[in-house]
């Protein structure tokens, strides 16, 4: 059964470190609802109302543009065991997205890995956490790591990463802007 705290516990800590994979929800007032997978050892909880997430370069920036888009700024992140006793775990709250070149994404940076290709981060101010049973949820067997995309921003280089942001990182699907500033994005 469901259960809601205000707070991130131990325990929830806990259990989103040993999480390899977690999913992101968005949405501007009207348009399209965008649920996108995260991985990468991208996810820190700074305490037990923050959390943030070293957002990567990906073929579009639906979450940059839905914050921008709402005055409330809502995101929920969601983590699900497929591995070990069943739960999923939400996190609902207000998001601020902290462009790559920024002094707020420098002041957050040290957290994260530093991973080619990273463009923002995402910072979540948590007022509900949420647990359910997950008892649906499949069990998976981790096979590791996809190299896929730190390998080809690697390639890119700034600049060509810079023109990719340029040519599909601008604006939602739905024709919201994202707010990043190429030019201004860099490492």
């Amino acid at each position: 059964m469901a259960q809601r705290f205000p707070s991130i516990e131990d325990r929830h800590r806990e259990f989103v470190e040993k999480q390899r994979i977690f999913f992101v929800a968005s949405a501007a007032p009207s348009g399209r609802v965008n649920v996108s997978p995260k991985g990468m050892d991208s996810f820190k909880v700074l305490g037990p109302s923050e959390v943030a997430y070293l957002d990567v370069t990906g073929s579009g920036s639906e979450t940059a543009a839905h914050l921008r888009a709402c005055d409330n700024s809502r995101l929920t992140i969601m983590f699900c065991a497929f591995e070990g006793p069943p739960m999923i775990l939400r996190l609902y709250g207000q998001a601020h997205s902290l462009p790559l070149g920024s002094t707020d994404y420098a002041a957050l940076a040290h957290h994260f890995e530093a991973l080619p290709g990273a463009r923002q981060i995402i910072r979540l101010d948590v007022d509900l956490v949420q647990t359910s049973c997950g008892m649906a949820v499949p069990n998976f067997d981790y096979a590791g790591e996809r190299d896929q995309l730190k390998n080809w921003a690697a390639r890119q280089g700034e600049e060509g990463l810079r023109k990719y942001w340029r040519l599909k990182n601008m604006e939602s699907l739905d024709g919201l802007p994202t707010g990043f500033d190429p030019d201004a994005m860099s490492q």
